[in-house]
């Protein structure tokens, strides 16, 4: 099969964030062709459509687009035809079968979900408490959070934190450091707390990155216990057995991404308020209602 370039036209009203991630979910499984984005945001005026009718013209491609406005929509739509470009509104289909489904007519609102409401604050109040208690800072706050991750140096704990935040999940994160002990506001913790792991080689591997982006190049890394391969292994080991001795369960990040790290967390973190007879969004300022369903997390390595 011979590999094709073409060129994609994403076009919203909005921030672009809904066709960026749709785009990106079902072109990853066309990973022998080469596609060019053209990104087009916040387009909300006559005048807007036309420079992306301009850059449509000189380089032409499909469109994906969410636009409420349908003077837009049309405007959009007779120009691809005449252009003979294909053009899909990418959520047509979702709304039309809700509005059966409700039995009412959709708003036409743009950006109707990226309003300043309870939820939008609640996302900025978690990413202020994310920056407040990262890497052990400030473990008196553990108290307020949401859930507490635990885990050896570079086993993606922050990132995780901030994917959480951005969920309204305030996410405290605790280093497991050699002959160090944990913080006493986990030894009866007021939140899930769970375990990331890392394999060896792929935590000595981001370590030594690590080293060098801070200039610590230098530093002879066969006599660093940081980056040594039995140094290192032991310090997994005895962490993991940490957890295990807490009854924490633990999630190898190894081949896991940020997204599908948090997700395990989010449903382990509905499992521990399910076990504690608190069902899922009983109570409101509960961030894990926003969960559907509970399911037994696979927490082994993926193949």
């Amino acid at each position: 099969m011979s590999h094709r370039v073409i060129n994609l036209h994403l076009v919203s009203d909005s921030t672009g964030e809904t066709l960026n991630s749709m785009a990106r979910a079902t072109l990853a499984r066309f990973e022998d062709h080469h596609v060019i984005h053209h990104r087009w945001s916040l387009i909300r005026s006559r005048l807007q459509l036309d420079r992306v009718l301009e850059g449509l013209q000189h380089e032409p491609g499909p469109v994906l687009f969410t636009l409420v406005d349908r003077s837009l929509r049309h405007g959009l739509e007779e120009s691809c035809e005449r252009l003979g470009v294909p053009c899909l509104s990418v959520l047509d289909q979702v709304v039309d079968l809700l509005q059966g489904q409700l039995g009412a007519r959709a708003r036409e609102k743009r950006a109707a979900q990226h309003v300043m409401d309870a939820d939008y604050f609640r996302r900025i109040d978690a990413m202020h408490y994310v920056l407040s208690h990262d890497d052990g800072q400030g473990t008196a706050g553990i108290a307020e959070a949401d859930v507490c991750l635990v885990g050896v140096s570079r086993s993606s704990k922050t990132p995780t934190c901030f994917y959480l935040a951005n969920r309204g999940i305030k996410a405290a994160n605790v280093p497991i450091v050699p002959n160090a002990t944990l913080p006493q506001e986990l030894d009866e913790p007021p939140c899930p707390v769970v375990g990331l792991t890392i394999e060896t080689n792929a935590l000595i591997e981001i370590r030594r990155h690590r080293l060098r982006l801070i200039g610590a190049s230098g530093v002879r890394q066969d006599t660093n216990d940081y980056v040594d391969h039995d140094s290192v292994k032991a310090e997994i080991l005895a962490a993991r057995r940490l957890c295990s001795q807490h009854g924490w369960p633990v999630i190898d990040v190894t081949r896991r991404s940020i997204e599908e790290t948090a997700a395990t967390v989010l449903q382990l973190m509905e499992a521990w308020h399910v076990r504690r007879g608190r069902a899922p969004g009983a109570a409101p300022e509960d961030p894990a209602a926003a969960v559907l369903g509970v399911s037994q997390p696979r927490l082994e390595p993926r193949e």
